[in-house]
């Protein structure tokens, strides 16, 4: 209690800082990286928890840019590191009203392809120097490993990495990387009473990284029909079909990369259940899915 009293007291102090009466500060629930609090009307303060310093400093970073490339996220008006008068380092940003969505709006497609537009290579600097880089991975050492431990049978273990074999062919790994947002999910959308998209939140998971990285927090059926509206409003030639692998290499790496996890009841993103993948592909390919995904078993 001491403790949370303490908290209140010292945002109350930034809330003071930027004009807003200390009645209208409110803690907003959840968040596993910050605490957030509503600052009146137009302000929102994120603070830091322990070890989560550094994804909020690549926030900082990674909001200019991404509304530079013309996406809606809410614009960061201070960022303060002196612990003058928290405990830790914090954000005040523009506070935007709006609902976590029950579909996903059909924006969406646009703002990610503005989004990918920031292109990364490693010859010349990008000014962000706290996004890493994420790549596809390997996931036949994994296949190997769940098949020692009982986790497999090894006639699926080589069923799986022939499907991933094939799935290597389509992949887009000769194009640069670009700047993802990491976490695109129904939590970290903002939208309208219509389904608008009102603002993508949460950045602290940004990472220059393949393009269909970012479609793997989304279940496939939503993904299927985000993809051709996306492409129409890519500047770059990308295949629908390479894309579309791309994609389904992640959900099923990530898939299969889950299935030794301790089950962490209560969580509220759909992969968190060990099995929620999987099952979420069996789910989309029984349902006879259109082209390119039809091809792609």
């Amino acid at each position: 209690m001491d403790d949370h009293k303490n908290v209140l007291e010292q945002v109350t102090a930034v809330a003071r800082r930027h004009g807003v009466d200390p009645d209208q500060v409110q803690e907003v629930p959840g968040g596993v990286a910050n605490r957030a609090f509503a600052l009146g009307e137009q302000l929102f303060l994120r603070m830091s928890r322990p070890g989560f310093e550094n994804d909020l400093l690549k926030e900082t970073q990674v909001v200019p840019a991404a509304r530079s490339a013309g996406v809606l996220t809410p614009a960061i008006i201070d960022y303060d590191t002196t612990h003058d008068l928290v405990d830790a380092p914090y954000v005040v940003m523009q506070r935007v009203h709006g609902i976590e969505p029950v579909d996903v709006p059909p924006a969406l497609a646009e703002q990610l392809a503005r989004l990918h537009q920031l292109s990364h290579s490693p010859d010349s600097p990008d000014g962000l120097p706290a996004v890493p880089e994420d790549d596809f991975g390997d996931p036949w050492p994994m296949i190997d490993d769940l098949t020692t431990r009982g986790y497999l049978d090894p006639g699926t273990a080589n069923w799986l990495a022939d499907w991933f074999t094939r799935l290597s062919s389509h992949l887009e790994r000769n194009t640069p990387k670009v700047l993802i947002h990491g976490d695109v999910a129904a939590h970290n959308l903002l939208a309208g009473p219509a389904n608008d998209l009102c603002a993508l939140i949460d950045w602290g998971d940004a990472a220059w990284a393949p393009r269909a990285m970012d479609f793997a927090k989304l279940p496939l059926e939503q993904v299927a029909t985000l993809l051709p509206d996306y492409l129409r409003h890519t500047r770059s030639g990308h295949s629908e079909k390479g894309l579309a692998a791309s994609v389904l290499w992640f959900h099923l790496h990530w898939a299969l990369s889950k299935l030794p996890a301790a089950p962490d009841p209560g969580q509220r993103h759909w992969t968190a259940p060990t099995a929620s993948r999987l099952l979420g592909l069996l789910r989309f390919f029984a349902a006879s899915p259109p082209a390119p995904w039809s091809g792609l078993t």
